[in-house]
């Protein structure tokens, strides 16, 4: 990296830490500080006043981003023979209860973002519940990856829904868009994704919900956004 390169890096980290932008703003923003020559994420940090201690102020659910996040979710459907044909036809990239055998015996589930399965087949999978859970890939009712209509499921994750959970910290970190998304889209993502969030405030929080907020890039600079504007 060159020196000149280096020293307006430097500056624009110095710049940027300086305020808190508006959304509109640290949207246009990030775009100009987009370093990398492939079309990066676009992410969403957010801070919230929950205290990591209490169970029932775990922060989960899922959102409808009106134009997706610009990437393939690729799905696994743990299905009956039956469901198996409409679950093809809905999305889904690997079919059959035979890949829970296959994860034991350690097929890579890198391949996979998500795993859909029907109520019946959720017994069948404390086999591999160690493998899942630290992935992140264990089905939840609570996210629509258990499903008595798991074609329904597959067809609207295919579509844009995402998958949001707080941290041991109280922070939600998800993925929003892409660089080449048009402001508009960024900004429709993004105001529904916080829409969502704010709609699951846990009643016992109290305080301050929405600390901070910070978008990224894939390899790029942090902005924080005036969390008052939500």
């Amino acid at each position: 990296m060159s020196r000149k390169l280096t020293r307006n890096r430097s500056k624009i980290i110095k710049e940027i830490s300086k305020k808190k932008y508006s959304l509109e703003e640290g949207i246009i923003l990030l775009k100009k500080i987009n370093f990398v020559k492939f079309d990066a994420s676009v992410d969403i940090s957010v801070n919230l006043g929950v205290d990591v201690r209490s169970p029932n102020q775990m922060i989960r659910g899922t959102v409808k981003l009106p134009y997706g996040k610009g990437k393939n979710v690729r799905i696994l459907a743990l299905v009956d023979k039956d469901k198996e044909l409409k679950a093809k036809n809905a999305g889904a990239d690997y079919i059959g209860l035979d890949y829970i055998e296959k994860i034991k015996s350690g097929w890579k589930t890198n391949k996979i973002d998500v795993i859909v399965v029907t109520p019946s087949i959720m017994n069948q999978l404390g086999v591999i519940g160690k493998i899942l859970g630290p992935k992140g890939l264990m089905p939840n009712p609570k996210m629509d990856t258990v499903s008595s209509n798991p074609e329904k499921s597959i067809k609207e994750i295919k579509s844009g829904k995402i998958f949001f959970k707080s941290d041991r910290y109280g922070i939600v970190h998800s993925s929003i868009g892409r660089v080449s998304f048009s402001k508009k889209y960024l900004l429709d993502n993004i105001k529904e994704f916080m829409k969502i969030i704010i709609r699951n405030k846990p009643s016992t929080s109290k305080g301050n919900y929405i600390k901070n907020i910070h978008l990224s890039t894939t390899m790029g600079f942090s902005i924080s956004l005036d969390s008052k504007i939500f």
